[in-house]
Order: structure tokens, then C-alpha cells, then sequence
């Protein structure tokens, strides 16, 4: 019952990131369940500070800053546990790893935990925690000040970090990513450490959940078919496929 509810509720997030506002009736429709459950539900995801209501209307919180950590771990769970599933099998025992920040991250962190003699660079206190048990992990952590809600450091700092290193993969998420194939964050410190996490790879990997698709914000890193791979839940438009597949980006679909 429990698993229903939290995939109910992914599926709330996607389809308000995909709508400026929807009702609790539009939404009953649209996942076959009784308006009394997704009351509840849009109830539930705006004490947890995912959803604003007003006046019979749910619509995702505000777009100029990301929301909570604690809240993010909540949104698409499964997704992201697939994605991470997708990126283990990509990374062989020994390899160097830059991991980025967010939730996304901090769970192909805890499936590459299972690893062998892993080299990890990072900037997410997070990822770090994650890799606590993995076999003969060797972990550098970047400095500078610490965003304490989410408990990373994305400042200059962060850059020079990355900029010492080149690993094998360089693993990151995004904010974003609009309709034309453009990859979006929140803030410009945000978008310039994803950067710098991308260069320092030989093969970078970018890591998705589909709430994120068509979701467009204020910075832009580049095109979705600048990195080698992108592995996510989310379907992209027929051009974006074409372009990835022009660039050699492989798009991994989970």
C-alpha cells in the first residue's frame, strides 16, 4: 500500500512539473483514484513543502531556488533507484568517479557503495556518507563553505577542486531540462560546479528523474547531447533523440 501511495505521489510531481496548475478533480482523472485520496496527497506533499494549493489548484513550489534535500529524497524514489541501478552496471570495480550533487547522485552513490577499490571525488557531503562501507573506497571531499541545506559546497572552491582531477566517469544531475534540449539550474553556482564535475571526466554521466523533464529555469549549462550518456525515466521529444543520437550522446531509458 505503502509503495502505491509514494508512486502516486511521484506521478503528482510529474505531472504538475509538466502543468502550471492542476486541480484535484484534473488529477483524479488523470490517475484513476477518488478526488478524497488526491486531497489527501496534495494535503501530505504540501506540508512536506513539494506543492503550493490554492484555491482548488496545486502547483509545484516556486522555481527561482530547488527545494528542500530532505523533501527531494521523496520524489520519484523508484526512478532514481533504477537510475542508479543503470549507472553501477556502468562503472567497473576500480575506477576514478567525480559525484555531483543532489539526491539523484546520492543514490547511484549508495548502489556503487557495493564496489571495489573505487576512487571518489566530490562535493556533496552526501555522496561522501553514502560510500561509507565501500570496499577500499579512497574519498576526497571539496572544500569551502558548506550549503548547509544541502550539505554540499558549490562555491569556487568546488571548481578548483574539480579542476585538479581527471577520472574515469563524472557523474551529476541538473535542475532541468527544457523542451529544446537545453540542461537548466537554479542558480549559476549550481550550473558552474556541475560544469567543472562534467570536464574533470573522461566519460561524463548525466542523472535525470523525469520530474526534471521540460522543466525550464533561469541557467543554462549547454545541450543534453554535450555529455556521452544520460540515463533517466523521462521521454524526450523526437528532435532531442535526433540530436543526442547526431552527437554520439547515448540516451540510457530506465
Amino acid at each position: 500500500m505503502r509503495r502505491e501511495v509514494t508512486q502516486r505521489r511521484d506521478e503528482i510531481i510529474a505531472l504538475l512539473s509538466k502543468s502550471e496548475t492542476l486541480s484535484a478533480i484534473e488529477l483524479s482523472s488523470e490517475l484513476a483514484v477518488s478526488v478524497q485520496t488526491i486531497r489527501a496527497d496534495l494535503r501530505d506533499l504540501d506540508e512536506a513543502g513539494l506543492i503550493q494549493r490554492r484555491n482548488g489548484n496545486a502547483r509545484l513550489r516556486q522555481q527561482s531556488e530547488n527545494i528542500g534535500y530532505l523533501p527531494r529524497e521523496s520524489i520519484a524514489r523508484q526512478e532514481k533507484q533504477r537510475i542508479a541501478l543503470a549507472v553501477k552496471s556502468l562503472i567497473p570495480d576500480g575506477a576514478r568517479v567525480a559525484l555531483g550533487t543532489g539526491t539523484t547522485v546520492e543514490t547511484c552513490a549508495r548502489f556503487l557503495a557495493s564496489h571495489n577499490d573505487l576512487f571518489v571525488a566530490s562535493n556533496s557531503i552526501h555522496a561522501v556518507c553514502a560510500l561509507q562501507q565501500a570496499p577500499g573506497v579512497a574519498v576526497e571531499l571539496a572544500g569551502g563553505t558548506v550549503r548547509m541545506r544541502d550539505l554540499d559546497m558549490i562555491g569556487t572552491p568546488a571548481l578548483e577542486f574539480f579542476a585538479k582531477y581527471r577520472v574515469d566517469y563524472a557523474v551529476f544531475s541538473c535542475g532541468g531540462l527544457s523542451e529544446e534540449g537545453m540542461v537548466m539550474d537554479y542558480n549559476a553556482d549550481e550550473m558552474s560546479a556541475r560544469k567543472a564535475i562534467a570536464s574533470c571526466g573522461k566519460k561524463s554521466i548525466l542523472v535525470m528523474d523525469s520530474t526534471k523533464n521540460r522543466l525550464d529555469l533561469a541557467f543554462q549549462m549547454g545541450h543534453l547531447w554535450d555529455v556521452d550518456i544520460v540515463v533517466t525515466g523521462a521521454r524526450f521529444s523526437p528532435p532531442v533523440m535526433e540530436s543526442c543520437a547526431r552527437h554520439g550522446c547515448e540516451v540510457i531509458r530506465v
